[in-house]
């Protein structure tokens, strides 16, 4: 339950804004000036300091001022005790001061981006007032809003970086397995919902080629246009790019050579680039691009692009829905197989090499549980019997493309008690978040002894998980 309450409380504060400050050396007595008495007499307390950690401070006003935030985004603090706020303060602290000790590495661009998309979604519940939302938060102007959420952030991943780094070498031996689930009580072990395999066979409108060659001309104008004319090409991106994730990040995507972020093709393009060139049009499995490199540090480039979807036609369409439903009727009359149908005709590449099987991103398995499934995934199949095969549905993306899926529960695995054979994956995950929880209780007792830490006030009454009082 203790590191279930660790957790808890991990959640609620994330991106929770608290004070920082680099600790000065203490004033000797004799360098304090008398101050008279009269002036301070009826002077009121405006803060004080709750704890230090290293080279940061937890001011008394943080704890309030974290409230006022969870509840500000819709959080829930019901049953959460300032002495738990403190606690979590006090280690998300001791790792960003470790993470600092240790050089950690962070992107201040990338800080930077997710600042501006952050501000993005908070004036979505001012309807887009700025001054309303600097009166929520308190804070006199835009800059220094940012500046402030800026460090929240900058922290925020200082710390995550430093515990990812505690625990990214920590592996569990099957062995290792084997012992944590023997000694899980038999009536205590977990019980696993019901759990399907799920496969599908994808039929996507074909674009005509000369439906390509008129995106590829497009965008060949736009690049002449920038390169020959001067024009701008962020005008080019905010009027006719088709990337909704380019004005949630200020129309700048900052690459890094040593972190794969976009597209293969994508990154290749934008890595022979020059500052203030402009790439010739290229495909990527979203749609057809141009990019532009705004800046390059050393392995960072700041880039723009813009994105265009080729059409599809009607007719297209009409096509693809009726290639799917000849496959269907092949399958149900015991012509062909589904998995052999799906390696055949599937437009998915993703699952056609697997007979069409989807694979759970969360586990890395083919099982989907049940009571785990969205709600769209879950209404296609809930009415389906084993190895029956659904009608014929229409799908939309994000980007407005449609698709056509028949889809079938090849296997299905109902409620049962956590078995060794059968759940091994999944034990096998519970064996390594205990060994990872473990290694940073750890780290934090070790970190803990050889810090400076200090808890002030009546914090120092409070029940902290870790040894913060160094008792």
């Amino acid at each position: 339950m203790k590191h279930i309450s660790i957790l808890y409380i991990a959640l609620l504060v994330v991106n929770v804004m608290s004070a920082q400050e680099i600790i000065e050396e203490d004033v000797k007595k004799e360098d304090v000036k008398k101050v008279d008495s009269t002036l301070t007499k009826n002077a009121k307390k405006v803060d004080g300091v709750a704890a230090v950690v290293g080279d940061f401070i937890i001011l008394d006003s943080d704890m309030p001022t974290q409230r006022e935030q969870i509840i500000a985004s819709g959080g829930s603090l019901e049953g959460v005790t300032d002495c738990q706020l403190l606690g979590k303060l006090l280690e998300d602290k001791l790792y960003t001061h470790h993470a600092i000790q240790d050089s950690v590495q962070i992107s201040n661009a990338e800080i930077r981006q997710q600042v501006d998309y952050q501000i993005q979604q908070f004036l979505q519940s001012t309807n887009g007032s700025m001054e309303k939302l600097l009166e929520i938060y308190k804070k006199e102007d835009e800059e220094s809003f940012r500046e402030e959420m800026f460090e929240i952030n900058k922290n925020n991943q200082l710390a995550g970086k430093m515990q990812a780094k505690i625990v990214e070498e920590i592996e569990v031996t099957p062995e290792e397995v084997r012992i944590f689930f023997d000694k899980i009580p038999e009536d205590k072990r977990p019980i696993f919902g019901t759990e399907l395999k799920v496969a599908q066979i994808v039929a996507k409108p074909k674009v005509s080629e000369e439906e390509k060659q008129k995106v590829i001309d497009r965008l060949k104008q736009f690049k002449a246009d920038v390169v020959e004319n001067g024009a701008s090409f962020r005008s080019k991106v905010v009027l006719y790019g088709q990337d909704p994730g380019m004005k949630e990040a200020n129309y700048i995507y900052t690459l890094n050579r040593k972190k794969p972020m976009m597209a293969k093709e994508f990154r290749e393009t934008a890595f022979t680039l020059q500052e203030g060139e402009v790439s010739d049009p290229f495909e990527t499995e979203f749609g057809y691009h141009i990019i532009y490199c705004q800046k390059i540090r050393g392995q960072e480039y700041d880039v723009s692009h813009v994105l265009l979807f080729p059409k599809v036609s009607s007719e297209a369409i009409k096509e693809a829905k009726s290639r799917l439903e000849k496959v269907r009727q092949s399958i149900v009359s015991g012509d062909i197989t589904f998995a052999d149908a799906a390696r055949e005709s599937s437009d998915e590449k993703e699952t056609r090499g697997d007979g069409g099987q989807l694979i759970n991103p969360r586990t890395q398995d083919y099982n989907f549980d049940l009571t785990k499934m969205g709600p769209e995934q879950y209404a296609q199949i809930q009415n389906l019997k084993d190895n029956e095969v659904s009608q014929v549905f229409t799908e939309q993306d994000r980007k407005g493309n449609v698709s056509f899926k028949i889809i079938k529960v090849t296997d299905r695995i109902d409620e049962h008690k956590a078995s060794y054979a059968r759940d091994f994956l999944k034990i096998k995950e519970l064996a390594l978040q205990e060994k990872q929880i473990k290694a940073i209780e750890k780290w934090q007792e070790e970190k803990m002894l050889d810090t400076y830490i200090k808890i002030n006030g009546d914090f120092r009454d409070c029940e902290f998980s870790g040894n913060w009082l160094k008792k």
